[in-house]
């Protein structure tokens, strides 16, 4: 399906890896002007100049921030919002989760980290472009969690409890923001091939002796399609929703995980 993102700008989070670039290439692709955000210069730098334009007048760019910094990150994106020279019709929170292990094993600065890092980062962000999309009547707000908000996934305690905490938040957003024709929708990828995975897969095999190849065949066998997603697969319905072909679906936990299946 093709979309026309033109004059429209989206500010992307945790976009120079996996489904947040992913993302933010297919909304290039179609014509939207992308603000990048990340935590890494480099890698920042990397994928703004490989980003495409569908067009000449096209202008991406990219802010340095880091989201378990939440005054510096409201600093940060308070001032961006400021001297932006154009409005923001859409936003796509994204960021790593925490580390796996047991619920009863972790300490509570994981979850201070943890809950820092997945939902004060969006409120913040959200924050600031809330009043943007109010005056202009339009917007799109993507939150990018987890299935575990629908069947929590063992091993990743802290996360599943975090990520919970955020499709209420995220819920609770859609209805207030409803009135000004802004949606708000979380996207919940299942076992996808992302770095992040690779890092799950590993941690993992190491606690159950056995090798990460076998864990991803484990994952992939609760899936009813017997397969890892890819990052493009979930970025296909993140752009759908940020499109205007989406305008009556809101406050939804869409699930894009190969029909996941089990635990």
């Amino acid at each position: 399906m093709n979309y026309s993102f033109n004059d429209k700008h989206a500010i992307v989070c945790g976009s120079t890896d996996g489904i947040g670039k992913a993302t933010a290439f297919e909304l290039a692709a179609n014509g939207c002007d992308i603000t990048l955000i990340a935590r890494n210069e480099d890698k920042l730098e990397k994928t703004l100049a490989e980003l495409p334009k569908q067009k000449r007048e096209q202008n991406h760019s990219f802010l340095k921030a880091d989201f378990n910094n939440a005054n510096s990150l409201k600093s940060k994106i308070n001032f961006y919002i400021n001297e932006l020279d154009k409005p923001v019709h859409i936003l796509v929170n994204n960021s790593g989760g925490p580390k796996g292990g047991n619920l009863l094993h972790a300490e509570i600065d994981e979850f201070r980290q943890a809950f820092e890092r997945l939902l004060i980062a969006n409120q913040i962000i959200s924050q600031a472009v809330a009043p943007i999309m109010k005056r202009n009547r339009y917007g799109r707000i993507i939150n990018i969690i987890s299935t575990s908000v629908k069947q929590v996934i063992p091993g990743l305690g802290v996360s599943n409890t975090i990520r919970g905490s955020v499709a209420q938040w995220a819920k609770t957003l859609a209805m207030e923001l409803g009135p000004y024709q802004i949606s708000v929708n979380n996207v919940l990828p299942g076992y996808t091939v992302t770095n992040r995975l690779n890092e799950l897969a590993m941690g993992k095999a190491l606690k159950e002796k056995t090798t990460p190849d076998e864990i991803k065949k484990n994952w992939e066998s609760n899936t009813t399609l017997k397969r890892l997603g890819s990052p493009q697969e979930i970025a296909n319905v993140i752009v759908f929703l940020c499109s205007d072909k989406s305008s009556y679906i809101t406050g939804q936990n869409i699930s894009v995980d190969g029909g996941r299946i089990g635990v």
